[in-house]
């Protein structure tokens, strides 16, 4: 049994005894994160963006294929605007059919859909066919990578920058860390989930379509966590000389969705296997709190407004991910409103916010927002007030 199985079982036996005498008084967190040869990694917690544990984080390291979690990120926000569609047709370039490392041995002038590029993206990690799309979204590979680097620049990455779209670039200059490829991650799956349609793909076959020939491809996955860890969803492998072994896993277990990313593991057998034991020792220390909001809340009093009452609504659900062994069923929720506001009133505005907290401290909270907007009152409204009331009265 690995080290990290042992800890677990040593732990559950100790909870259960200190819990049947009272004794359970060690947060989760004192227990140490798995022992892996990979020396920088970090799990995540996706919809909430909690470090679960994390060592040598942001430490600047090639990441080789890794850098197509970007790559397909920039593909999904395209799609998205409208900008282009999945069966927009791409064309191979010569530069494009020149890449090395991992490929799918597109022609110069092959042309393909763009969904069957992402395909060979997120399956088979191919280089030709992500410098042929980010050809033909920004004209140039050069191009699209400054659409990489504006926007690990919009997400914080702080210790990224890239130089090319596929991670081939063995300068220095070309780097990132295993926090910042958790960052794109989670702006890609938690975006973009449709992005696990092709990511959970296996194993499919492509035809190779030229004036001379037609011949079928199989695109097989680099990401072998498909067959070794039930829960997996994907996502991006790795590896140079430079770079050794590279990962981003992302699992969803129960409806928590974690990412594990380890970066310069010295092989490839140890890559999955300690993105196992960490997304294992995640899922064993991590519960999920969330409120989904649907509770009704107070009318809000508008002054100098066409009406006098205000309609509210949650800006959305509460998540809270615990690592520390807390009883969720304590969490307070507090409503925190305004005796009235002041018309004119947007909808969307924020009015208050609900307050959730967890032995007496603040874990978090949600806006509540106005749910339709208030006209400020006019000289012809009041007159309409009164007379309203006159006619009540009657």
């Amino acid at each position: 049994m690995r080290r990290i199985g042992k800890r677990i079982v040593v732990w559950l036996i100790l909870s259960c005894f200190m819990l049947n005498t009272g004794l359970m008084c060690l947060p989760m967190h004192v227990w140490a994160a798995p022992d892996v040869a990979t020396p920088s990694y970090i799990v995540m917690e996706a919809s909430t963006g909690q470090v679960i544990c994390e060592q040598d984080a942001d430490v600047r390291r090639s990441p080789a294929s890794i850098t197509k979690i970007m790559t397909l990120l920039i593909i999904f926000e395209h799609l998205k605007s409208g900008r282009i569609h999945l069966d927009d047709q791409v064309t191979t370039s010569a530069y494009a059919k020149s890449m090395g490392g991992s490929q799918v041995f597109l022609e110069e002038g092959e042309t393909q859909t763009l969904e069957t590029m992402i395909k060979c993206i997120a399956v088979a990690s191919g280089n030709d066919a992500s410098v042929a799309v980010a050809e033909y979204i920004a004209g140039s590979e050069s191009e699209f990578v400054k659409l990489m680097n504006e926007k690990a620049e919009a997400l914080g990455m702080q210790n990224t920058h890239f130089e090319d779209c596929c991670g081939l670039s063995d300068s220095d200059n070309h780097y990132s860390s295993a926090k910042d490829v958790a960052i794109m991650s989670r702006e890609l799956i938690t975006k973009y989930p449709e992005v696990f349609n092709y990511t959970k793909i296996w194993m499919e076959d492509i035809e190779h379509r030229t004036p001379t020939s037609t011949s079928t491809f199989t695109l097989s996955s680099t990401n072998k966590l498909l067959k070794q860890y039930e829960w997996t969803t994907g996502l991006k492998t790795g590896s140079t000389s430079k770079a050794l072994y590279c990962l981003s896993a992302t699992a969803d277990r129960d409806g928590m969705e974690l990412i594990a990313v380890v970066m310069a593991a010295p092989d490839p057998k140890t890559r999955f296997a300690d993105a196992i034991s960490l997304l294992n020792y995640g899922y064993s220390v991590s519960q999920m709190y969330r409120d989904d909001n649907k509770d009704a809340l107070p009318e809000q009093k508008v002054e100098g407004g066409i009406e006098d009452i205000l309609y509210l609504t949650y800006e959305g659900p509460f998540e809270y991910l615990d690592i520390n062994g807390s009883n969720l069923s304590e969490i307070q929720k507090e409503i925190s409103l305004p005796d009235s506001v002041k018309a004119p009133v947007a909808e969307g505005d924020a009015i208050g916010e609900a307050v959730y907290k967890l032995d007496g401290k603040r874990i978090g909270s949600v806006s509540i927002l106005a749910a339709k907007g208030v006209d400020k009152a006019g000289y012809k409204d009041y007159w309409k007030k009164v007379w309203i009331l006159y006619l009540m009265k009657r």
